[in-house]
């Protein structure tokens, strides 16, 4: 009997290795190879895609040849999803949703059969039995004719039950749990979740119809498989929120079919997922006033702005080594402030631990509120309250200056909508600023500027 061969890929970037070695030569991590049986016989796994000129000769084609045809889109009337997907669902697109457990992915997607009551939807479970689906859609008022649950991982039945359904939208929960049968390798394995995506996107692009993978994330935050997943869907969302915390924020990292870095908002309630038209003002519900360390700045999330609170919290440390804590911001990031704080405007930070919070859930990660993180550590560090009337808008140099950012006037129509007298933002930008009647716009040059005029 013939030994059978095995490989060696790489979980993260899906590189073959002949034998086990702890650092992939692909990506550069560490204790990411797998051992895979090898199959004997090299044929095509998946079926060549067919094209517009089905039944002819598959040649290349004059750009200008090419039909076109119209977008067509379902819209679900879910305003914070449908501008994540870029104006609706686009059709034949192949989409995935990835997120931590729990956090309502499936809540999501099952709550389609709702917002979509004359399409049908095959939703196809590979976790849950079908009493649990339908124990959760009749939790979230699902009642549908249209709305079909398959429970099922060989990937070969459910392409052939989407064949002979033809429905307007799949829904495939989890794609880490799917395999094809024609594969050795386990599900969840590189091999199989890579060629049963495929599998996917071959029966999507060939019917025409909008396909929902969810996703599982790593204890990193990735989501699991190799990262040629993300490559083959047109569309990559994270579901985002602490489970403790009722807001969740759907967001686009990949769009084909839209804006990328576009955010949703939503919130968790017993009867399901509702849509948060105007989070800036939930997410400044609770803000405190005449407390030191805190502040509000304005984020361009895709091309939405969020006005959204920034808490800090500065005491002496208690050990050698002082504390450095940030939640929904960037830890380095917050490093690098402090010490532009400490060496330019000689704020003794070295003996004291500071912690950061971005109120409400939200994770920033635009330079844009640089600002607002230093003046809410000063303000904390000084224990005098900053000007609650203000909204501050800018990156800060490591020489302590004050840098430009873009799309300045959408964020003060923002600001002032809310109701904020002032906006401090860089020198350089206010020239774009536009002419609003009841906000106050003033630029700054320097760190320096901006502590002077709110504390």
């Amino acid at each position: 009997m013939a030994k059978k061969k095995t490989r060696y890929v790489c979980q993260e970037c899906g590189h073959e290795a002949p034998r086990w070695m702890g650092q992939c030569t692909g990506c550069g991590q560490w204790n990411t190879l797998v051992e895979e049986a090898q199959r004997s016989k090299v044929k095509a796994r998946v079926a060549p895609r067919p094209t517009a000129n089905d039944g002819q000769d598959r040649r290349p084609m004059a750009l200008q040849d090419v039909p076109m045809t119209g977008e067509v889109r379902l819209h679900t009337g879910v305003g914070e999803f449908d501008r994540v997907m870029g104006n609706g669902i686009m059709q034949g697109s192949l989409n995935l949703i990835a997120g931590d457990p729990g956090i309502g992915k499936s809540t999501l997607m099952t709550e389609l059969g709702r917002h979509l009551p004359q399409s049908s939807i095959l939703y196809v479970t590979g976790e849950e039995s079908l009493k649990q689906v339908k124990h959760r859609a009749q939790r979230l008022g699902v009642d549908s004719d249209t709305f079909f649950v398959f429970a099922e991982t060989n990937v070969e039945a459910i392409v052939s039950s989407a064949q002979r359904m033809k429905p307007d939208l799949v829904v495939i929960d989890s794609i880490q749990t799917l395999y094809r049968p024609d594969i050795e390798s386990a599900p969840g394995s590189v091999t199989q979740v890579r060629e049963s995506a495929a599998s996917l996107l071959s029966v999507t692009k060939d019917l025409n119809f909008p396909t929902f993978l969810v996703g599982h994330v790593t204890k990193k935050g990735t989501i699991a498989g190799p990262r040629v997943l993300e490559h083959m869907v047109d569309t990559v969302l994270y579901f985002e929120g602490d489970q403790h915390h009722a807001y969740r924020i759907l967001r686009a990292v990949k769009n084909r079919f839209g804006a990328a870095n576009e955010i949703g908002v939503f919130q968790m309630l017993e009867s399901g997922l509702k849509e948060v038209s105007n989070p800036s003002e939930i997410f400044l519900s609770e803000r405190s006033y005449g407390a030191s360390g805190s502040t509000v700045v304005c984020s361009l999330e895709g091309s939405r702005p969020v006005l959204v609170e920034i808490q800090a919290l500065v005491t002496s440390t208690s050990y050698g080594t002082p504390q450095r804590t940030a939640t929904g911001f960037d830890y380095g990031r917050l490093q690098m402030l402090l010490a532009v704080l400490e060496k330019r405007e000689g704020l003794g930070l070295s003996t004291h631990d500071v912690f950061v919070n971005v109120a409400g859930g939200m994770r920033l990660d635009e330079p844009a509120v640089d600002l607002g993180v230093i003046v809410a550590v000063a303000s904390s560090f000084r224990d005098i309250p900053a000007d609650t009337g203000t909204v501050l808008i800018g990156e800060v140099g490591l020489n302590g200056e004050v840098r430009t950012i873009g799309q300045l006037a959408p964020r003060l129509r923002e600001a002032e909508k809310l109701g904020f007298e002032r906006a401090i933002v860089p020198q350089r930008n206010l020239d774009q600023a536009p002419n609003l009647s009841s906000l106050e716009v003033k630029g700054v040059r320097r760190l320096a500027d901006v502590l002077d005029l709110t504390l």
